[in-house]
């Protein structure tokens, strides 16, 4: 089955590939591999803004870490032309805005890493990071960067 097949059959259907907001490439592509710059939390086009612990939740951090996601698949769709070519997710690293004593990363990063699993099956199971950041871009509540394998071009 196709990634695309797949996504329609999960009722997903991707955002369009936000353009970097500052002095970055949204993906580079070395060799066999695709590193995907950090993507901010969007839900239905709108920014999640805050912070875990204090005025985001994290059912609503989990939300936009998935939406951290699809713009990583977006994104990788942009570059490669189809995601048929990811072979395999290998790291994520989720970046959580959080308050000190906030202690639920892990939680929230598993919004993405679900994500990439239910898409990708085994080939979207990935090492990964989930930190604390005191602040990010924009005021977001998280952001999640990519590293994937690829097939070569057909």
């Amino acid at each position: 089955m196709s990634i695309d097949a797949r996504l329609a059959e999960l009722g997903i259907t991707l955002p369009e590939a936000a353009a970097p907001v500052a002095a970055y490439v949204p993906v580079v592509i070395a060799g066999d591999m695709a590193f995907v710059s950090g993507q901010i939390s969007f839900v239905d086009g709108q920014l999640v803004k805050g912070k875990l612990g204090a005025d985001v939740s994290v059912e609503q951090g989990i939300l936009a870490a998935q939406g951290c996601g699809l713009m990583i698949l977006a994104q990788l769709k942009a570059a490669l032309g189809s995601l048929d070519r990811v072979e395999r997710v290998v790291k994520l690293g989720a970046f959580v805005n959080s308050t000190d004593n906030f202690t639920d990363q892990p939680k929230v990063a598993n919004g993405a890493s679900e994500l990439m699993v239910a898409v990708f099956g085994e080939a979207g199971k990935h090492a990964r990071a989930a930190v604390s950041a005191n602040s990010l871009p924009l005021g977001v509540a998280v952001e999640v960067d990519a590293v994937v394998a690829l097939r070569a071009a057909r």
